[in-house]
């Protein structure tokens, strides 16, 4: 972790994510700054000592201080950002990223780029239900796991730079993956059980069943407390392999429909143990 320095940081997007990233860091050492395009987030940040430094407009003089950019934006917005602001970017810094997909993100990010800047991709795999700065909580990151994207663009000074700044933020966990591998895996572990959490709740509209379902259906469908925008967008980036585990999913359902319409009790037991045993592997994690 030879860069770790008193290091200028940018977050650009204060959100849920980029308050995260800057309280984690800030409390390690580093000044902190921050651009989002919200001025009520970038002052509840500077009151309450989140960052050092913000704005509300893509400052040049903030942005020229950076030594490491951290881009916490939807993903539309992302490479329009860089393409009117990059001029400003001091030579030889790196970039990162918080954003849930990836292919679709980081070619086009780094055909864009100066020659004189890399951008290697990361993925934290944590989250909450709730948005917005305000709600930020560096605690989130601790013991989940942390995916880092790289292409044949990057260094191998780059890859682990980014692993150190998991690292840093506490996460137990760091895989490296490409970007295809990573949508792939995401359209199954994320995208498909957020989407299974959005047809439970749109599948009945009895307002009243708050007062009679019990744990496991509020925890099967937590995350369907969702942002639409974000997700939508997601998903739409990710359709072909979302869809692939969506038509695998209807596939396993159908199955065990069939098994319940044919009364087969042994079928049903044996799909049971093994969904048993398979997550007897993340109570081990």
């Amino acid at each position: 972790m030879s860069w770790i320095t008193k290091q200028n940081i940018l977050i650009v997007g204060l959100g849920l994510m980029g308050g995260s990233y800057a309280k984690g860091l800030k409390r390690i050492g580093f000044h902190l700054m921050a651009i989002d395009k919200s001025e009520e987030s970038i002052q509840f940040a500077l009151e309450n000592k989140i960052i050092d430094e913000g704005s509300a407009e893509a400052d040049p003089e903030i942005i020229g201080k950076a030594d490491v950019i951290v881009f916490a934006l939807y993903p539309h917005v992302f490479a329009d950002w860089v393409k009117k602001n990059q001029k400003y970017f001091k030579p030889g810094i790196k970039i990162t990223d918080v954003t849930g997909v990836k292919s679709n993100v980081v070619y086009e990010i780094q055909d864009i780029l100066r020659d004189d800047v890399e951008f290697i991709a990361a993925h934290p795999m944590a989250g909450r239900e709730v948005y917005g700065v305000q709600n930020s909580d560096e605690r989130m990151f601790y013991n989940a796991n942390y995916i880092v994207t790289p292409t044949e663009k990057n260094t191998k000074d780059a890859i682990e730079w980014c692993k150190d700044l998991g690292r840093l933020l506490g996460f137990k966990n760091i895989s490296v993956l490409s970007p295809k591998e990573h949508d792939d895996m995401i359209g199954f572990v994320s995208q498909l059980t957020h989407v299974i959490a959005v047809a439970l709740m749109d599948c009945s509209d009895n307002t009243h069943l708050v007062d009679y379902t019990g744990d496991s259906f509020r925890d099967l469908t937590r995350i369907a407390n969702i942002n639409d925008k974000m997700w939508s967008e997601l998903f739409l980036m990710n359709k072909e392999p979302l869809l692939k585990q969506m038509d695998s999913f209807i596939n396993e359902m159908k199955e065990l429909r069939s098994m319940l319409d044919k009364d087969d009790k042994a079928g049903l037991r044996e799909k049971m143990k093994l969904s048993t045993k398979r997550r007897a592997l993340f109570n081990k994690k």
